[in-house]
């Protein structure tokens, strides 16, 4: 008998991404081989999980399961790979989906919200971008913007809300909710609020500024 060829490692990018995030998923990403999570169906509504949560949960992981792609800026580096596994939550509460451990130990987790909100997950939730797709396209931008930016600023604590966004526009294709990305007419401003929303801890706002883009370095497809 044949042996069966193994899957390849380089991903194809899911529809519905910006050609930058294409790119970076097939490029910079990895494709690391995966159970289906179908089979724990039925132990899962043992349980007392709804069929159409683990319906969402499978729905990720077909899309989504098995990318590993390069750190990300902020958040400990992000998710180590994009994984579900068992919804967690109440019919009262609402059902979140672990979306890939962490690579560090850390004090939240990483979740598909919801609404399928991509964020952190603590005593508290804070939805970072409104998909998954948002998410990785911040990763994309994030990555493309430090390869082409002459200087990269980083601003801590109080300091982020003191920035001026006047004359910004805020990047759509990210998504952002509690995270956002902002453009100017050579620059792009990072906002990660998602740790002080989560941790209720002000002190963990971070901004990253990159500095002196050109058209190509501010958009980049």
């Amino acid at each position: 008998m044949t042996a069966a060829t193994p899957p390849s490692p380089i991903p194809v990018a899911p529809d519905g991404l910006t050609r930058r995030a294409k790119w970076f998923v097939e490029v910079e990403g990895i494709r690391v081989p995966q159970q289906g999570i179908e089979r724990h169906r039925d132990a899962w509504i043992t349980h007392g999980i709804p069929a159409a949560e683990i319906d969402r949960a499978v729905a990720f992981q077909d899309r989504w399961g098995g990318l590993a792609l390069p750190p990300a800026p902020f958040y400990e580096s992000g998710p180590r790979i994009l994984d579900a596994d068992l919804p967690e939550g109440s019919a009262a509460e609402g059902w979140w989906i672990p979306a890939g451990h962490c690579r560090v130990s850390m004090a939240y987790g990483f979740m598909i919200g919801p609404g399928g909100e991509f964020g952190i997950h603590a005593s508290r939730w804070a939805p970072l971008h409104a998909s998954t797709e948002g998410w990785v396209e911040s990763l994309a931008l994030a990555a493309h913007a430090r390869r082409w930016a002459r200087t990269v600023t980083r601003i801590t604590g109080e300091a982020v809300d003191s920035l001026d966004l006047d004359g910004y526009e805020q990047v759509p294709e990210v998504q952002g909710i509690t995270d956002t990305w902002w453009r100017g007419t050579d620059s792009l401003i990072a906002l990660y609020r998602g740790e002080a929303v989560c941790l209720d801890a002000p002190r963990c706002l971070e901004a990253h500024l990159y500095g002196g883009l050109d058209e190509w370095g501010l958009h980049g497809g």
